[in-house]
């Protein structure tokens, strides 16, 4: 099993050489994959302007747009070439040179050079409400037609995982620089990745493989979208209707895998962070640790994984999986899962002057009903109920639940309109699962957030993060690394409930070759980008 962590900024320290193109796949053309989208509704809208601020845009633009990296989280969330050729650090971190593949094209034929590099990563620096990814660069420049040089305004040796984020995909500056990039929905995208818009219906996208793709031959040559729901989703697996999708199946080995192990796949892939509670710390009651420390004393751990049958899994307090990050782990966390204690909660309320009246919060005559938001679409009312009947039995808290569809939820999230809600924290490496904390990222209630959606402000979580960037001394990152881990727990900005994985079902009647998570160097989930690419580069029509 490749879980031996590697480096959390591995090779971003000194520079990194580029491997030769992806292996293609061998089997036949001509076929068929189909994807079957369980979070994305019932229609898909046509808008691929994947930086616009349209909160409604079309599936898997991955497959179109490509980012410059890659995260290895087979190889303990390594930064790795994809566009980029290799990169080098200068100027103390404070000056990245990125050397770019030369044998790329656009899927119009146009060549991708470093003047469409300047223009994507510009951008978000021209127009920081398109800084979707969270760049912390300060300018881009060319400096031959392969070649760019990015700036920082410190050193920033660990950020480099921010150029392997799908949400900084390269784009033709040929096309883009002629639009209204606010209001253009992008209907016929052209991009650098392996496959264009074939056909567009509101139920069903036909993506059409390229020939010409630089990574090398697809195995198949289109790629079906379908929208599905989870418990549909469950019946076209077993009837081979769906080759892939990304769920989590509570009885998945029983129900599935059991049905047909060579055939059936259902796989789990951690990402190194946790599902959390993850609190709107720019309101009350919420900016208060006592209130926090209270409600994270309360959460159920065990019942919540025991109802999503992967015992086991509870999440340790720092929110870092001990399974990716052993190494990095303080000792005093080490196989430590926080369990219900009413009493130590109750103390808690009461050394921040809150009484518990009628299922309110309540201090200096006010009451505060809260309330938790998570993602309908992905079946979490199960656990968010847990939630919900544990703190109203421990403390007397009637917390109501805040249901939402995927689009809605993620709305709402990075709006900070939200009391608690149930998101995922996690990222490449240390550095990358705790970084969303930074007040850089904080933005009002009411204004888009790009990450930190629960507004922390922590002048000591800001001076740990930013010496983290600093420093390519991997003892002095993990010094650091567990300076952020006591915050977290201490302070709790959010509270970890059980270790998050990447969900993958696989039916493998028509397609074989599928990674396993017992051997892996990319992640078979959909939506990862390069990670999706590779997985459909090394597929094999079954027989062929």
């Amino acid at each position: 099993m490749r879980w031996a962590i590697g480096l959390l900024v591995g090779a971003l320290l000194a520079g990194c050489s580029g491997p030769a193109a992806p292996k293609s796949g061998d089997g036949a053309a001509g076929a068929t994959i189909v994807h079957g989208k369980t979070d994305g509704g019932t229609t898909f809208v046509r808008n691929y302007n994947v930086l616009g601020p349209a909160t409604d845009k079309a599936p898997n633009m991955e497959l179109v747009y490509e980012p410059l990296m890659r995260v290895d989280y087979g190889d303990g969330g390594v930064v790795k070439p994809w566009l980029a050729e290799s990169w080098q650090f200068a100027e103390a971190g404070k000056l990245l040179t990125i050397k770019l593949r030369t044998d790329v094209t656009f899927s119009d034929g146009k060549k991708f050079t470093a003047d469409d590099a300047v223009y994507s990563l510009g951008l978000p620096i021209e127009k920081p409400d398109f800084s979707i990814a969270g760049i912390t660069y300060k300018s881009v420049a060319k400096v031959d037609a392969s070649t760019v040089a990015v700036r920082f305004g410190e050193p920033s040796y660990a950020t480099l995982n921010q150029f392997a984020n799908i949400l900084l995909p390269m784009v033709p500056k040929h096309i883009w620089s002629t639009q209204n990039l606010n209001s253009w929905t992008n209907p016929d995208p052209v991009g650098t990745g392996p496959f264009t818009l074939g056909e567009f219906k509101p139920q069903q996208i036909t993506l059409k493989a390229r020939t010409d793709y630089w990574g090398g031959k697809l195995p198949m040559s289109t790629y079906k979208i379908i929208p599905t729901s989870p418990d549909a989703l469950k019946a076209q697996l077993l009837k081979g209707e769906v080759d892939w999708a990304s769920n989590s199946w509570a009885n998945g080995e029983k129900e599935y895998v059991a049905k047909d192990p060579d055939k059936h796949l259902y796989q789990l892939y951690s990402n190194g962070g946790a599902m959390s509670v993850l609190f709107n710390t720019a309101k009350p009651p919420f900016d208060d640790v006592h209130v926090r420390r209270a409600l994270a004393m309360t959460i159920d751990r065990t019942a919540v994984v025991t109802t999503l049958q992967r015992p086991g899994t509870e999440a340790g307090p720092t929110g870092l999986s001990e399974q990716l990050f052993a190494d990095w782990l303080d000792p005093a966390y080490k196989g430590t899962v926080q369990k219900v204690d009413a009493t130590a909660a109750k103390a808690e309320l009461a050394a921040g002057g809150w009484t518990v009246e009628q299922g309110a919060l309540v201090k200096d005559g006010k009451r505060y009903q809260p309330s938790i938001l998570f993602n309908a679409d992905w079946g979490w009312g199960n656990y968010a109920d847990i939630l919900i009947n544990t703190w109203k039995q421990s403390l007397g808290l009637q917390v109501k639940g805040a249901g939402q569809p995927s689009a809605g939820y993620y709305d709402k999230q990075n709006l900070g309109q939200f009391d608690l809600v149930a998101a995922s924290t996690g990222g490449s490496g240390v550095y990358g699962v705790y970084r969303f904390l930074s007040s850089t990222y904080r933005t009002p209630i009411g204004k888009s957030a790009t990450l930190n959606q629960g507004r922390w402000n922590d002048p000591a979580t800001d001076a740990v993060i930013a010496a983290m960037q600093r420093t390519d001394d991997v003892e002095q990152l993990k010094t650091l690394g567990r300076q952020l881990q006591k915050i977290v727990v201490d302070k709790v900005p959010f509270s970890p409930i059980y270790n998050n994985y990447y969900f993958v079902e696989i039916n493998a009647t028509r397609w074989t070759g599928w990674p396993t998570p017992a051997e892996f160097d990319h992640i078979p989930f959909v939506g990862m980008g390069p990670d999706t690419i590779l997985t459909l580069l090394g597929l094999q029509r079954r027989g062929s």
